[in-house]
């Protein structure tokens, strides 16, 4: 049992020039014995607001130093204050603020909501057990607008869909990521380096780019560039939910329309989905 979505910003002021933290955290406890679902005793019960009330005191004395931090901060208070918690688990998101620049200059307390992709982090640790921690980004929305097709796929007497070699390769992005245990890592630096080597196996190099023949092939290309560059990182789990694209039929118009002006298909929508790791890891 636990609390949801305890959300706040947590203002950190040093002279004139503010900072800021605005995350959603739950927090999710299993206790020693069930007494509490078998028998209605609730002697060994942290009530959930007691819960929420904890997560707001360490944001107020410790800070956010970073999402994966904090987190860590919550699992070992649960830990290490009460002997009836068997197991801790907390996700914490935050919400996408960025320092405002007017003509390049950073503003000292102005922020802007940019929404390129939401991170977030969990931590999770079982009584006398490592402390482990999981990080992501999630709600990502890229698109290229060639260099991607789809062909030599299975058909049979229900195909109906043509080959392409030239579309739009347009999703959301999901993808989260295992250390394992947890470490003295630079959590921002990682996260940083992760989220370009998303976007440089999507997009390719910057004046030519690079041909995706499937959703699939993208995918396994963003977690390869992530293994290979990103050594802290054992797992990464990622899928990516499809927009596709119609090109408007305008010959009623008089006009040809050369896959310039399209509509998304809303639904169904597609999705690939994979989990790749190194061996030794999956192996343990």
């Amino acid at each position: 049992y636990g609390k949801n979505t305890i959300k706040f910003l947590r203002l950190h002021r040093e002279g004139k020039k503010h900072f800021v933290k605005e995350v959603e955290v739950c927090t999710h406890l299993r206790l020693t014995s069930a007494h509490e679902y078998l028998e209605g005793n609730n002697s060994f019960v942290i009530p959930t607001d007691t819960i929420k009330n904890i997560v707001l005191v360490l944001a107020k004395k410790n800070g956010i130093p970073t999402l994966e931090q904090f987190a860590i901060d919550i699992c070992k208070h649960f830990m290490t204050t009460f002997c009836q918690v068997a197991y801790v688990k907390t996700y914490v998101q935050e919400v996408p603020w960025q320092r405002l620049h007017e003509n390049g200059v950073p503003h000292v307390h102005s922020f802007i909501y940019v929404p390129d992709g939401i991170r977030f982090c969990e931590a999770e640790q079982c009584r006398n057990g490592p402390l482990v921690v999981f990080a992501g980004i999630k709600d990502l929305k890229l698109m290229k607008t060639t260099q991607s097709g789809f062909e030599g796929f299975y058909k049979n007497e229900h195909t109906t869909l043509p080959e392409r070699k030239d579309r739009i390769l347009c999703g959301e992005l999901f993808c989260k990521w295992s250390y394992g245990e947890c470490k003295d890592f630079d959590f921002d630096c990682i996260w940083n380096t992760i989220r370009e080597c998303i976007l440089e196996a999507f997009a390719g190099p910057p004046d030519c780019g690079e041909y995706s023949p499937s959703y699939q092939k993208t995918v396994n290309s963003i977690q390869m560039c992530i293994l290979s560059k990103v050594p802290q990182v054992q797992i990464v789990e990622t899928v990516l939910n499809n927009t596709f694209y119609n090109v408007v039929d305008m010959k009623n118009l008089c006009l040809t329309n050369d896959k310039e002006v399209l509509v998304p298909v809303e639904t169904p929508y597609g999705s690939c989905a994979c989990t790749l790791g190194r061996k030794k890891f999956l192996e343990a």
